[in-house]
């Protein structure tokens, strides 16, 4: 899908209050940044945040970091966030690959990859979010008991995932679902823009929660 272009999104992102700049300089400094000790949850592509901005109105105990890569994108969360003004959520525009850059060691308590981009082609295979070198970077970040848990449309996405994390050292599948509405999971569940879609044609929408196994 052709993303629209939005003019001036590069200088919105860089003057908002919201948006973490020098991001590889907050590496185990979040707790300050948020002025509590409440556990962070993350979203790689967040997309226009609404996912993650109802988990920060549902959950104000905890800290939620919004991640995406494109600036036209990203800059739609931050019109939302103007008007709301929340205070347990700030967002980075930023390339998934670098996350242990930017988080320490057990610094982040859970992780939510929401309809990332399928990468089709095998030679890009290491850029899925659930290939095996990104559960890899996740560890780096989460707490023993974090979970990540991820959701699709994509059915071949969806296998591929459920074959890294068994490929995978550290990790244990927890659950999943190839049909989530109709599965036991659906209850609590937040729908994103893309889900809402979907759901809509009548599309089936897998998830699967995963933790790391004990160190």
């Amino acid at each position: 899908m052709r993303l629209r272009n939005v003019p001036g999104s590069r200088d919105v992102i860089a003057e908002s209050p919201y948006t973490i700049k020098d991001e590889t300089s907050r590496k185990g400094k979040w707790n300050e940044i948020f002025g509590n000790d409440n556990p962070i949850y993350i979203e790689i592509g967040m997309g226009k945040g609404q996912f993650i901005m109802e988990l920060a109105r549902r959950n104000p105990d905890r800290n939620y970091v919004g991640i995406e890569k494109y600036s036209s994108v990203l800059v739609r969360a931050l019109e939302k966030q103007e008007e709301e003004q929340l205070p347990n959520i700030y967002f980075i525009r930023m390339e998934a690959e670098y996350i242990a850059d930017v988080f320490d060691k057990d610094e982040v308590s859970g992780i939510y990859l929401n309809f990332s981009d399928p990468w089709p082609k095998d030679r890009h295979a290491k850029r899925r979010l659930t290939s095996v070198q990104f559960l890899e970077r996740y560890e780096k970040i989460l707490k023993v008991d974090g979970h990540v848990i991820f959701k699709t449309d994509n059915r071949d996405l969806f296998d591929f995932s459920l074959e890294q994390v068994e490929e995978a050292k550290n990790w244990e599948l927890l659950n999943h679902t190839f049909d989530l509405h109709n599965s036991e999971y659906v209850e609590g569940n937040i729908m994103t823009e893309y889900e809402t879609k979907f759901v809509a044609k009548g599309n089936p929408i897998c998830r699967m929660e995963i933790v790391q196994k004990s160190r």
